[in-house]
């Protein structure tokens, strides 16, 4: 079994396939970090150090020992109150509004499958296919009637340990919880870097990598959203790791909102990596009997590089987190009618541009922003999700019924967050916003946010948008959120400390009830493109829109930083129209589509209707290039190649599981001078294994290809692209 206790000792192991994590209560009764790395056996105690470190560091006051400092032993839970001064998992205030608290192990208990949260998004197990356990251990602080549990779920086989906790206040006084965290790796020693994924709004998720030093290093959002700026996934590696070679640990946060990451190195050298919710904007009041969640954070080690570690947070995500049939279901072909139209179309207009679309070999019309109320462009109309007949020349259902007719399925477009002052929703409700009495409230985009941690809004806005799915065949809901929080004020709460967080539950609630009530339903979120790119959102849609920048040279970047953290099943990504209207570069349709299909959710964003035969045969054969390649991209492993920040190809691999099959694509970014060749280098291809090369029909050795690599053509044209697709010749 993957968790392990010796109750003479009062450890606790946790194996995985190829990891493993160990814990102890020590004398004392704190829940002290051992090891977190390769699979082994054994006691791993000996690795704390005990020195008397004179007044720099104190004692608890029962402890009459020098050598023992709560500042210098590796924790599983720091806390402030009892001589950490290293950054806490939590702090708290008593009734009296006293800072500080003293947890020790009270009890702890194991449980098989993995634990659930309420109200918030986690990772789960199948109970027929997964040999997952939870430990549960209890920490106590007698004096405030504060419980914290620790929940560690295992799930081995893809070597990964999820971690949470639950705040209980058993006291029969107010306990106001002012920092929360859910997860804390302190090493006792290294080398480290820090890798972060950073942005802005059209370009989001750029890798980040700079050394560990002393001091502090925090990414975090008081957005109200995971944000464009820093994405909630941080890997702690050493310095000289690579691909392929060096140990790295991973921290992943299953939540949408606001969100702290840390990395800490002391004045001993050792460093603590830390995640959870962001204490900004945060103080969370407990009354007698009542309980917070920290959301799930999601760990993974490597001692082979951030590619396994890939590996690792992938097979998670899409196995674990990811829900519905959608999940392992080949998702249709789409044409967004943004682009298009933007808010000018009418139905007729959209019919011939779903004609079209089938006959180009496409699955579906989206129907985007502008087909409801007054909504001719972005300043009005939020909020009031009527179907706007004059514009459309029928009802929904009339317009769904001519497109389904064609063989194209219909998607739609909501943003049921927001809301415009000039709306019928907002005049009959202005508290309904989050706004601070007497302060006028910032806009983004015109528009402000709802305040969905009111259970009046929260039904209301459930049942538009009920209103709005059950006229017709709609199988495709795009879900927006395109400004970010500022005035954090709820008419309805009585400590505004909570109403972030509150906010997050209440939205969850409303997917939850979405999903159920349409499980076929496939929902894609989006954020003003990738603002809220995370494993929060993706327990309740497979798919997010990785950014509104859709240039293929942009998205190449894009793409490849937001692939160690998250599968590409999981990305949006659709070929537009050039001169790209966010950056006016002009790339090539044939890369544009290779790069686009590296994402699981594949389409277009232009205007099919004015596209020359040329660009319409290049892209019948894209969807067809897609559809037989579309199973690899969304279950196979991916490899990252290139770097298209320091190298002049992009190139990336997809190889199936059990390396029967392989597809390896390239891009040139950068074409300079002439005769320069330029190679690609597969890997994860069967040692010693022969592959048959099926558009050249050659046969080459695996071990020569993953040694020397394919070269491609001599003067390469900028953004000229191949796609190589192997078989192994024994499969």
């Amino acid at each position: 079994m993957p968790i392990r206790i010796d109750d003479a000792t009062r450890t606790f192991t946790l194996h995985t396939l190829h990891t493993t994590y160990q814990m102890q209560v020590d004398e004392v009764g704190y829940l002290t970090h051992l090891y977190y790395g390769a699979r082994s056996e054994g006691q791993m105690s000996y690795l704390p150090t005990f020195a008397d470190r004179s007044g720099c560091c104190t004692t608890p006051h029962d402890v009459k020992d020098r050598t023992y400092s709560l500042d210098v032993l590796p924790q599983e839970f720091p806390f402030q109150g009892n001589g950490d001064l290293r950054s806490p998992l939590l702090v708290v205030r008593d009734a009296q509004g006293t800072f500080g608290c003293d947890l020790r192990y009270a009890r702890h208990e194991v449980r098989c499958g993995k634990y659930a949260l309420a109200g918030l998004p986690a990772a789960y197990a199948d109970a027929d296919a997964d040999d997952a356990q939870t430990l549960s251990v209890t920490l106590a602080d007698e004096r405030l009637g504060l419980e914290v549990e620790l929940l560690y779920g295992v799930l081995p086989a893809i070597d990964v340990i999820c971690r949470a906790a639950v705040v209980k206040n058993r006291s029969e006084g107010r306990v106001t919880v002012e920092k929360l965290q859910s997860a804390c790796l302190d090493f006792v020693h290294g080398n480290f870097d820090v890798i972060t994924f950073n942005g802005q709004h059209c370009m989001e998720r750029k890798p980040s990598r700079q050394r560990v030093l002393p001091g502090s290093f925090a990414v975090s959002s008081r957005r109200g959203q995971s944000s464009h700026q820093y994405n909630p996934f941080m890997i702690l590696c050493d310095r000289d790791a690579t691909e392929t070679a060096g140990r790295a640990w991973s921290m992943t946060f299953v939540y949408s909102g606001n969100f702290k990451a840390e990395v800490e190195q002391t004045q001993y050298q050792q460093i603590r990596m830390q995640m959870g919710l962001s204490d900004e904007l945060f103080s969370y009041p407990l009354e007698p009997g009542d309980e917070l969640v920290a959301p799930e954070v999601i760990m993974t080690y490597s001692g082979a590089g951030l590619e396994r570690l890939s590996h690792n947070l992938h097979r998670c995500i899409r196995r674990h987190i990811c829900r519905g049939p959608w999940r392992d279901a080949p998702r249709p072909v789409l044409v967004n009618s943004w682009e298009a139209h933007y808010f000018n179309f009418t139905g007729d207009e959209l019919v011939r541009l779903a004609a079209k679309a089938a006959d180009l070999g496409m699955d579906m019309l989206v129907m985007d922003d502008g087909w409801f109320g007054d909504r001719n462009d972005d300043f009005r109309a939020l909020g009031d999700w009527s179907v706007n007949e004059e514009k459309l020349g029928g009802t929904l259902a009339q317009l769904i019924e001519k497109i389904n007719a064609l063989g194209i399925k219909f998607g739609i477009w909501m943003e049921p967050e927001m809301v415009n002052e000039d709306s019928d929703l907002y005049r009959a409700h202005p508290d309904w916003a989050l706004a601070v009495p007497g302060k006028a409230p910032a806009l983004g985009r015109d528009q402000l946010v709802l305040d969905f941690s009111r259970e009046d809004v929260r039904e209301n806005i459930f049942a538009q948008i009920c209103s709005v799915l059950d006229q017709g065949n709609i199988e495709y809901l795009k879900w927006d959120f395109n400004r970010s929080m500022v005035d954090i004020y709820s008419h309805a709460a009585t400590d505004q400390g909570r109403v972030v967080y509150d906010y997050y539950l209440g939205l969850y609630d409303v997917l939850e009830r979405l999903v159920q009530r349409y499980p076929n339903l496939l929902i894609e979120g989006c954020a003003a493109g990738g603002g809220r790119f995370d494993a929060g959102w993706l327990h309740y849609a497979p798919q997010f829109w990785t950014s509104d920048n859709t240039d293929g040279h942009d998205r190449m970047t894009i793409q490849y930083g937001t692939s160690f953290g998250y599968p590409c099943s999981t990305m949006g990504a659709h070929v537009s129209a050039c001169p790209n209207e966010v950056n006016g570069r002009t790339v090539s349709l044939s890369a544009r589509g290779l790069v686009a299909m590296a994402g699981g959710g594949f389409g277009y964003e232009l205007d099919l209707l004015e596209l020359p035969e040329r660009a319409c045969e290049i892209i019948r054969n894209q969807i067809a290039q897609h559809r037989s390649i579309e199973q690899l991209v969304r279950e196979g492993l991916y490899y990252r190649l290139t770097d298209p920040a320091t190298d002049d190809i992009y190139a990336w691999e997809f190889v199936s599981e059990d390396g029967a099959e392989a597809i390896v694509n390239a891009v040139v970014a950068r074409a300079e001078g002439y005769g320069e060749a330029r190679y690609v280098v597969p890997r994860g291809l069967t040692p010693d294994a022969l592959y048959r090369e099926v558009n050249m029909d050659q046969v080459f050795a695996a071990n020569a290809l993953m040694d020397m690599g394919l070269p491609l053509p001599v003067s390469s044209a900028l953004y000229m692209s191949r796609s190589f697709r192997f078989v192994r010749v024994d499969a």
